[in-house]
């Protein structure tokens, strides 16, 4: 590290300061808070704490930290005590951060203090010199980008290994081992090496070598897994959304991300959404392949446009967010960021390559191709596939295959208790996780799985395509399982935005989160990526949630499904998480109802099985002791719901289709479809 000449200039330190301390020791949570502190100190101390190893002390807005300064390479660190640090009621804020390293491991309690030298003016001891100018705010959002990517790589997260390299490996260890089993086909691990290396040659002969976005748009089956590694082998880089995409949002897609080639099925297959494909592509000049096992048919011209632009070294992988409230977005992964979430989920459920991942899910949809594809390579464990759902094929495929984790939205997980089981052994009895996300999971359907399915532990998952994972463990209480989400996984930071901007690590609010195996940006929109960002790095979810002390998470809505009625905010999910207990019940959302005196009103959607009137609905929230403001006042039941890939209901799309249809039937009778009451609360 280098110190000015001049002993008596300043320089201003960013610090991040690793803390030991047990995780019950008083007056800290159990994973310390990251805060920011800048700090003031003359050359010539620095220089003496660093280079003889003495003891320092500093004072900062009316504490002190005292600990031993060390120089290491560039950096320099600091061993400090944790009763210093909970003592000193500091007022913290900033860039730099505060962290607990693993419990074993050995060089994180020296390791690293960012230090970024500033010439500065002349300042109170522990004055904040804030930056300015647009110039000096890029700046220093790439110098927090580049501390955190320092930090993943030494807590081991990062360790720039690509996908293919672990399965090469996987394939050489185990040439024959089962790969990939779909329907009738299944492959080796050498088969899908060798399938792959042929359809990469044919990407390269089509587009050239040059990396270049390739869109893959197949349904589950063993095509769309060789085509995938076939991307990765030929160097380019996957863009993977759900098969259903509708044409608008392909439209949307092919002008974000201006792939060089969309691969897809056969025009002549029957069933095949390729026509709307074809059309899209066309509309954006791209290329279209139609792929046939290992090899593809290109349409139109093989030669590829001129193309100036370039694909970020960072974006290895583009998934596509569900587009609930709008276009879908291009979320950029890299290699580490969901390595990181592989290794861990392997690490938290015990998985290895003797545990087969079974997906039900889209390979389009993040689930699908981060839990599915991209785990089982990952793992070297097989990966069986199903496209068509049925329930009670998936209970079949489970037991033949021995499945022993999956990741799959609600609906999923519904349709499997509803199924009938006449086999041997529990129903889902191989698989020993199943990880259920994409819409709210109710605990009436979390209680009834433990009946039905015994040798399974089933938690709730929250995510983002945009990653940032959670779910419950197996020291978890039933009563986290169905009220929670459960806790973050390791690296995860999760905070809470309170209505004054401030970060919290419990509490409710908007939920933020930063960690490992967090995205790096909005393919093509860098502003609206930047809009997402606060303090250093945080990423704002638009979910809005409580942190308990445990670190457990309860999810209470999104930002943009709030119900304001009579300028009150009311979140949906309690409301629906009740009505979903009811016996007749077999899907529910509950949205605003335009009001004109209130604004909104709240509406109940409701799928039965049995005709159900406002009045039944009203009175079982009220016995399962619903507060009286979350009844609903307008119910309107319907066949089915506009659903995600990933089963998450449309709720814009319902409202606006729900509101132009009854526009004319507002006054329904009470007690029947569309039936309402407008009682004050």
């Amino acid at each position: 590290m280098e110190v000015p000449d001049d002993a008596s200039e300043e320089i201003l330190l960013v610090l991040k300061v690793p803390v030991q301390a047990t995780e019950r020791e008083p007056g800290l949570s159990c994973d310390i808070d990251h805060a920011g502190i800048d700090v003031a100190v003359t050359g010539e101390d620095l220089r003496r704490c660093i280079e003889n190893r003495l003891p320092c002390s500093l004072t900062l807005r009316g504490g002190r930290l005292s600990g031993h300064w060390r120089s290491l390479g560039r950096k320099a660190c600091v061993r400090c005590k944790a009763r210093d640090w909970s003592r000193s009621g500091w007022s913290l804020f900033g860039s730099a951060r505060v962290w607990k390293p693993a419990a074993n491991d050995v060089t994180a309690p020296c390791a690293f203090l960012s230090l970024k030298q500033k010439r500065c003016r002349s300042s109170d001891n522990g004055a904040r010199l804030p930056y300015c100018g647009r110039q000096a705010d890029r700046k220093r959002r790439r110098a927090v980008v580049d501390d955190l990517a320092e930090r993943y790589r030494l807590a081991g997260w990062w360790t720039g290994r690509r996908l293919i390299d672990h399965f090469e490996s996987h394939a050489t260890e185990g040439p024959d081992a089962l790969a990939l089993a779909s329907g009738p086909d299944s492959l080796s691990r050498s088969e899908l090496w060798h399938a792959a290396g042929l359809a990469a040659e044919e990407i390269r002969s089509i587009i050239g070598s040059r990396r270049r976005v390739v869109v893959i748009l197949l349904p589950n089956s063993a095509v769309w897994v060789v085509m995938f590694l076939a991307t990765l082998r030929a160097g380019h880089i996957p863009a993977t959304p759900p098969v259903t995409t509708p044409e608008a949002h392909l439209r949307h897609i092919f002008h974000l991300i201006e792939p060089a080639l969309v691969i897809c099925t056969d025009r002549n297959r029957q069933g095949s959404p390729a026509e709307a494909i074809f059309r899209a592509a066309t509309a954006a000049s791209v290329r279209v392949a139609a792929a046939d096992g290992a090899r593809l048919e290109v349409y139109g011209s093989a030669i590829c446009p001129d193309w100036t632009g370039s694909v970020p070294e960072e974006t290895a992988h583009l998934m596509f967010t569900s587009s609930t409230t709008g276009p879908p977005k291009a979320v950029s992964h890299s290699e580490d960021t969901l390595t990181t979430l592989n290794r861990q989920f392997a690490e938290r459920f015990s998985l290895s390559s003797e545990t087969p991942v079974f997906m039900p899910s889209p390979l389009g949809h993040s689930v699908g191709a981060i839990h599915g594809a991209r785990l089982s390579m990952f793992l070297g464990a097989p990966l069986i596939l199903q496209d068509q759902w049925n329930a009670s094929t998936a209970l079949d495929l489970v037991a033949r295959h021995r499945a022993a984790f999956t990741a799959a939205a609600t609906p999923f997980l519904a349709d499997l208790a509803d199924a009938e089981w006449y086999g041997a052994e529990p129903k889902l009895g191989p698989m020993r996780s199943f990880l259920c996300g994409g819409a709210q999971v109710p605990p009436v359907l979390l209680r009834r799985c433990r009946a039905e399915f015994p040798n399974t532990f089933v938690t709730p998952l929250w995510g983002m395509t945009e990653g940032g994972l959670t779910t419950c463990v197996a020291g978890s209480t039933n009563e986290q399982v169905e009220n929670t989400v459960g806790v973050g996984l390791p690296g995860l930071e999760l905070r809470t935005l309170d209505a004054g901007m401030r970060l919290q690590t419990s509490g409710e609010g908007e939920l933020l989160m930063r960690g490992p195996g967090v995205f790096n940006g909005y393919y093509g929109q860098p502003e609206l990526y930047a809009k997402h960002i606060i303090g250093d790095g945080f990423f704002r979810t638009g979910d809005l949630a409580h942190i308990d002390p445990n670190g457990y998470v309860s999810i209470t809505g999104r930002l943009k499904d709030l119900i304001i009625r009579g300028a009150v905010n009311i979140s949906p999910v309690e409301t629906e998480n009740t009505i979903a207990g009811h016996p007749d019940v077999v899907g529910v959302a509950v949205i605003g109802w335009p009001d004109e005196r209130l604004g909104e009103r709240i509406c109940a959607v409701v799928a039965t099985s049995a005709p159900l009137g406002l009045d039944d609905v009203v009175a079982f929230c009220a016995k399962q002791g619903l507060a009286r403001r979350y009844w609903p006042e307008r119910l309107i039941q319907v066949d089915h719901f506009p659903r995600t890939a990933a089963g998450k209901i449309r709720k814009q799309q319902l409202r606006e289709e729900l509101v132009t249809a009854l526009a004319s039937n507002d006054d329904a009778s009470t007690g029947g479809a569309g039936s309402d009451r407008s009682s004050d609360r």
